[in-house]
């Protein structure tokens, strides 16, 4: 999905848009200002809700049993082999890699709405990523049966949902936002509970003035816009057992499948009415391919091919796709997302070749351990990260922008007030503050003792405690 920027930063009119990945012909391009906008799950180890997932929950919703079992039962003075054996018993270890890549992915989707630098899909399509992760950790998830498994994923992912829409649809109707003026409240209502179950996409009002001195305008706009991907992942989640036998069955024609979709939406071979389900299918085919492609990663489908096989195979798509693209505009707005199939072939490239080349770290790599609290923190909050992170990025270069009424500032630090990196720095505080302040409906909808800051950080347990005695048992 193309994020609207206009070329000139700071202020409101530089704020995101939607989504990243989410392909509409809908939207607005570049130089609209606001109105339009921009998962992961861990692989092995610990279950997170959706894809933009913490890890702090297994697939038993029972916390982090296998890490505290493992250190009680080297803290009662267990040999390695016993600390093996319980390690196994209580489960996979996190996969570190899948962390990393899920916090990459959540830190470039802030920075390219901030920015609206475009060659950052390129470098790293975390959607494409977002969705592959997601559809690993399901595909591991559904060895378990398959309603339970959905219904555990909904629960997981829906009171964070219900948090940002119980402010933010406040904030619009105190504002005036109601039914229209042709006078639908039925529909209006009806269209309403998008917010409580977002299948489709959930309404909110456009084009709502802004707060002076905190907020831009069409704030509403940016609230709404990460919905898509909600819409999105719960469809793929529903449809997961179905895809999983088919993957299972003719695994070659199931990952091409949503790619040839999305080409018979891209050249009008294939047209549908309306707007909403033209919008949700066009999402399914762009991504479908990443989705799917995560849960054969799981199934060990990709690695039983010869080694040489994805890295022949996988720059070819994603050329492909950046080809398509430079025949199609792409140089004119320099905009991947605004062209589905191309965006399709990129991501599907791209996820191949870091799932082939993917090292299975149970613990750090010596050079990433510095950053192992940071990181677990983006794993542990990415829902709340992710849904907030627009209006952050709206309220941070609001902020930037009233520096301009200074003069001492304009006069001698415009290029400092130009540069997008104090409202970077502005925006990852209120997304700090956001993780504090709404972060907790994560660990509710995953039955987690509720934390304000989780890095991962706890307490060694000594022997005699009660870790001593949960890692005897």
């Amino acid at each position: 999905m193309q994020d609207s920027y206009d070329g000139t930063f700071p202020g409101p009119a530089t704020a995101p848009g939607y989504p990243d990945g989410r392909p509409t012909a809908t939207r607005p391009g570049p130089g609209s200002g606001l109105g339009s906008g921009s998962g992961l799950g861990s692989g092995s180890g610990s279950e997170p809700a959706w894809g933009l997932e913490p890890g702090a929950a297994s697939d038993s919703d029972s916390g982090s049993g296998s890490a505290s079992n493992s250190a009680s039962g080297a803290a009662s003075g267990a040999g390695p082999d016993s600390a093996s054996a319980t390690a196994k018993r209580s489960g996979p270890v996190r996969d570190r890699y899948f962390d990393l890549l899920r916090a990459l992915a959540l830190f470039r989707v802030v920075l390219y709405h901030l920015t609206g630098w475009a060659w950052l899909p390129l470098v790293f399509p975390s959607m494409g990523v977002m969705f592959a992760l997601a559809g690993n950790l399901m595909a591991r998830s559904l060895k378990r049966p398959a309603p339970q498994v959905i219904r555990s994923r909904i629960r997981r992912l829906i009171p964070p949902i219900w948090l940002l829409g119980a402010i933010g649809v406040t904030g619009m109707v105190l504002q005036g936002w109601g039914p229209d003026e042709d006078g639908h409240p039925g529909w209006w209502l009806l269209h309403l509970t998008f917010w409580i179950l977002p299948i489709s996409d959930p309404p909110y009002a456009e084009g709502l003035p802004g707060i002076h001195g905190f907020i831009g305008d069409n704030w509403a706009s940016d609230l709404a816009g990460p919905l898509w991907y909600v819409r999105a992942y719960l469809w793929y989640v529903l449809l997961s057992p179905f895809l999983l036998r088919a993957l299972r069955a003719l695994p070659v024609a199931t990952i091409a499948a949503p790619i040839a979709l999305s080409a018979a939406f891209q050249l009008e071979y294939l047209s549908l009415p309306g707007e909403r389900i033209p919008s949700a299918l066009t999402d399914f085919s762009t991504f479908g391919a990443c989705w799917i492609l995560g849960m054969a990663h799981q199934e060990g489908i990709l690695q039983r091919l010869p080694r040489y096989v994805v890295p022949s195979v996988a720059p070819a798509i994603a050329l492909l796709g950046l080809w398509y693209a430079t025949n199609h505009n792409f140089t004119e707005g320099h905009d991947l997302d605004s062209i589905p199939l191309a965006q399709a072939l990129w991501s599907c490239g791209t996820v191949m070749l870091l799932l082939h080349f993917s090292p299975s770290w149970s613990e750090w790599p010596r050079r990433l351990r510095r950053w192992d609290k940071p990181i677990t923190l983006l794993n542990s909050r990415a829902v709340t990260i992710y849904l907030w992170h627009n209006i952050c990025i709206l309220v941070a270069a609001t902020q930037v922008d009233r520096l301009w009424n200074y003069d001492v500032m304009w006069q001698n630090a415009s290029w400092l007030l130009e540069s997008p990196w104090p409202a970077l720095a502005v925006t990852w505080v209120l997304i700090g503050a956001c993780v504090v302040s709404f972060g907790w409906a994560e660990d509710l909808a995953a039955k987690r003792r509720p934390q304000l800051w989780p890095t991962g950080s706890k307490k060694k347990p000594v022997a005699g405690s009660r870790g001593h005695r949960a890692g005897a048992r």
